[in-house]
């Protein structure tokens, strides 16, 4: 991890800065039904709180990524993570970015994948992949915005998955909107180091 803070990423950076390049970091993450905190109720005094739920498993997948000026790409997903998946977001995310961009991942079998390599091979003047230290998600800012997306979109909520997607989606775009919060991320400690 030393390595990766004082060597791999400066190098990351200044490549970048040189090329006039974005660096993004990505993240995929799960939100599920089942796995929502309870939330908050109101009841009349002197009576519990009934929150209706439907009892279904509903799951969606979100793939982000954020840079530190505040731009934030996603794609919401309800199959499984692919690198047919992550390569149409690679693409997408370079285009909207308008420039070279260096995406930095963590260490998942879809990034190290064959397919994704040889996309990466046939676009290599467009995005550049790098991967992070092992077991070290504290080190992604992107993580943040998993955990801020967890804690805001209420899952148990749902009552189909098509709810669930929107529900993400609305959230995931009000945060494009807000560039100075997806740029808040950056401002916590263990991940100040990506500030560019």
């Amino acid at each position: 991890m030393r390595a990766w803070l004082d060597e791999e990423y400066p190098a990351i950076a200044t490549r970048a800065k040189v090329e006039g390049a974005a660096v993004t970091w990505v993240d995929q993450c799960g939100l599920r039904s089942d796995a929502a905190a309870p939330g908050r109720s109101w009841a009349p005094r002197g009576r519990t709180p009934e929150v209706r739920v439907t009892g279904k498993r509903l799951r969606v997948n979100v793939m982000s990524a954020v840079a530190s000026r505040g731009a934030l790409w996603f794609t919401v997903f309800t199959g499984r993570f692919t690198a047919p998946v992550f390569t149409a977001f690679l693409d997408r995310m370079a285009r909207h970015a308008g420039r070279k961009v260096h995406v930095i991942a963590d260490r998942h079998p879809v990034h190290r994948s064959k397919a994704v390599r040889a996309w990466l091979e046939a676009n290599d003047n467009g995005v550049e992949l790098h991967l992070m230290p092992g077991y070290s998600p504290e080190l992604n800012p992107d993580e943040l915005l998993n955990a801020d997306l967890k804690h805001n979109v209420n899952a148990s909520r749902a009552h189909t998955a098509d709810q669930l997607a929107h529900e993400t989606r609305r959230f995931l775009r009000r945060r494009q909107r807000q560039p100075h919060i997806v740029n808040g991320y950056f401002h916590a400690r263990h991940v100040r180091y990506a500030i560019m």
